[in-house]
């Protein structure tokens, strides 16, 4: 059996007789001498059990009662290590089994609870639950505001086993009915029942880091600005905007505060500011945090006359806080405070998403549902491949990447990472990708993995910024020589391209699908697959959830999706739901083929809920 069993939970069930348990009340009664009676009743023969209990009712035992429910006790354990009984049980409730919540009467009203309100009297099939619901209760329950059940129907699951159990209408028929309902509501049910909610949930969290994966890969693959000169604001009110002014590679050269909004209210001096640092810093971008203070600082900045034509863009602060208290930030900023480095990573995001989101943990960033509720070992793994992936798809500067964007190049990881970031820095710059195999402990295998995705501007070789790998260059060359050509002149040249018969350059080790894969990439050398970075503007008489009416039309912009809809920033505090029903007319069965992160959109407000700060929106365009 041990061999056949293909599931854990099988296996689970075999080991349960032997499993070393704390004191249960079958022990006791075995230590109590009665198992030989649970074996008498359990054969069904005896019509008169009462003389039969009477010989055991001794020592400890202070009645033949006492005697038959030690005995029924044992019997219990017996019905709970059965695999037939247990495979029926979980069967039913893998079919049937239904959650139902009751609202923990003394939390009723706590402010903290009102969000869970859905779920104070709430039942539903547990195999159709969806998965943010479930994770909604579990996560009610956790914090103590509702009480979970897992029900199937009692009667059916006892009549089923019953059926198995009794060959006769005796005393011991009695007893054993008796010991299988205490078996089923004490031993069978609560564990079985635990079991199925820990599978549902485990099918919830799967479903919850799909969701989270998407999103990730998503907001990595953000449109990039590029290498711009970067004014970037966090905004703040009390304790000033923090400004700071980015060269075209992002570093800082140079930081300061201004306190344009109350109490202070400077707004001219501001103004001033902010426009010789443009001109000293030849500034072609403006990027403002979208936190606290963000729609009055971007009003602000739209009153400037520049000179020359500078774009405004909002971007999300989500993790930078996280980001500037890490050891990254303090190792890349150690004189500088929390401000200054998040004012940073600001700026940063605009210029390329990716390669300042990677220094953050994936979960921080904050975009998927419940993902602090979820298994966190299967995330990290989930969202690290997401990572990893992207930035192997972008590739990667290797004389301008940090060493937490390096580290996630296949095979190169965080000590390999280190060591090319030390090289770089002592040695310079590299000329070619063969260079980094002169990085310390980086051999051929990490080369091997790796070289394809690393990047050199302006290299001796132009495939050194290509995806074109080291190892295929040889083949790259030969195509240009047979042209009579030299492989730069045949690097963005379709109509060259095209005159190559790939079929002849076809090996034992080299396909025509890698050929056909090597010609593409030569016709748009390390084309970056993201879009161009876009302007944005909100409604500019919506700042919070107070000017919002019914049948509004708003601009906004897509900043979290879900298996039950997307999330939209309209400019305001609170972000706005668009449920799955009403991101179109027709049927939705996946919010992804409608809407992506950091979409721009345009939506109708629904309702409006101020208590709960809650707003339904319907996408319009």
């Amino acid at each position: 059996k041990i061999k056949e069993a293909e599931e854990l939970t099988t296996l689970e069930d075999l080991y349960l007789p032997y499993k070393k348990s704390r004191k249960t009340k079958a022990e006791k009664a075995r230590q109590q001498g009665l198992e030989p009676l649970a074996k008498i009743i359990m054969s069904q023969n005896a019509k008169d059990l009462e003389p039969i209990a009477f010989n055991y009712a001794k020592g400890d035992v202070g009645s033949t009662e006492e005697a038959l429910e030690g005995a029924r006790h044992i019997i219990a354990e017996w019905i709970n290590e059965r695999t037939d009984f247990r495979n029926q049980i979980r069967s039913q409730l893998e079919r049937f089994a239904t959650i139902s919540t009751k609202v923990v009467k003394t939390k009723e009203n706590d402010d903290d609870a009102q969000k869970f309100r859905d779920y104070f009297d709430w039942n539903e099939s547990l195999s159709r639950i969806p998965s943010h619901r479930l994770l909604a209760i579990l996560r009610a329950e956790t914090e103590g505001f509702i009480k979970t059940k897992i029900e199937i129907d009692d009667e059916r699951a006892l009549d089923k086993m019953e059926s198995r159990l009794l060959r006769s209408n005796n005393d011991c028929a009695k007893q054993i009915q008796l010991a299988l309902k205490d078996a089923y509501k004490r031993l069978l049910l609560p564990s079985l029942s635990n079991e199925a909610l820990q599978n549902a949930k485990a099918n919830a969290d799967d479903a919850a880091i799909s969701v989270f994966a998407k999103n990730l890969k998503q907001l990595l693959l953000g449109s990039p600005l590029g290498e711009k000169q970067v004014l970037a604001i966090d905004p703040g009110f009390r304790t000033g905007c923090k400004v700071v002014c980015l060269d075209e590679q992002g570093n800082l050269k140079h930081n300061e505060t201004i306190y344009p909004h109350p109490p202070q209210n400077d707004s001219s001096g501001a103004i001033k500011k902010i426009s010789s640092l443009s001109e000293a810093y030849k500034i072609e971008a403006i990027a403002i945090g979208n936190g606290t203070a963000s729609r009055e600082t971007e009003s602000l900045i739209k009153r400037i006359r520049f000179k020359n034509d500078i774009q405004v863009f909002v971007v999300s602060e989500a993790g930078a806080s996280i980001y500037s208290a890490s050891k990254i930030a303090r190792d890349e900023f150690p004189n500088y405070d929390v401000t200054v480095r998040g004012a940073v990573s600001i700026g940063r995001r605009l210029q390329d998403p990716l390669a300042e989101l990677v220094k953050i943990e994936p979960k921080s960033i904050g975009v998927g549902q419940y993902q602090h509720d979820v298994d966190q070992t299967k995330l990290k793994n989930e969202l690290d491949r997401v990572v990893e992936s992207c930035v192997n798809t972008v590739g990667v500067n290797l004389n301008t990447a940090s060493k937490s964007l390096l580290s996630y190049v296949s095979g190169i990881g965080g000590k390999l990472a280190e060591n090319i970031v030390d090289y770089r820095t002592k040695k310079g710059a590299f000329k070619s990708r063969h260079d980094i195999l002169s990085v310390p402990r980086l051999g051929n295998k990490a080369f091997e993995q790796g070289a394809a995705f690393l990047r050199i501007k302006d290299a001796e070789n132009p495939l050194d910024d290509s995806a074109v790998h080291p190892e295929s260059y040889s083949i790259v060359e030969k195509m240009a020589k047979d042209l009579g050509k030299t492989v730069k002149d045949l690097i963005g040249n379709s109509t060259l391209i095209k005159q190559v018969d790939l079929k002849t350059y076809c090996t034992e080790t080299v396909g025509l699908p890698t050929l056909e894969d090597i010609a593409k990439e030569l016709e748009k050398p390390g084309l970056d697959i993201r879009e161009e970075a876009k302007v944005f503007t909100f409604n500019q008489n919506i700042r919070t959830i107070d000017d919002l009416r019914e049948g509004q039309l708003l601009p906004g912009i897509v900043n979290n999706i879900t298996n039950f809809g997307a999330f939209v920033d309209i400019g305001i505090k609170e972000s706005g739901l668009i449920h799955i029903s009403n991101l179109s007319d027709g049927f939705v069965s996946d919010v992804n083929e409608h809407v992506h992160l950091h979409q721009q959109v345009i939506v109708k407000v629904l309702e409006v809920d101020k208590a709960r700060k809650r707003i339904q929106l319907k996408l319009h365009k």
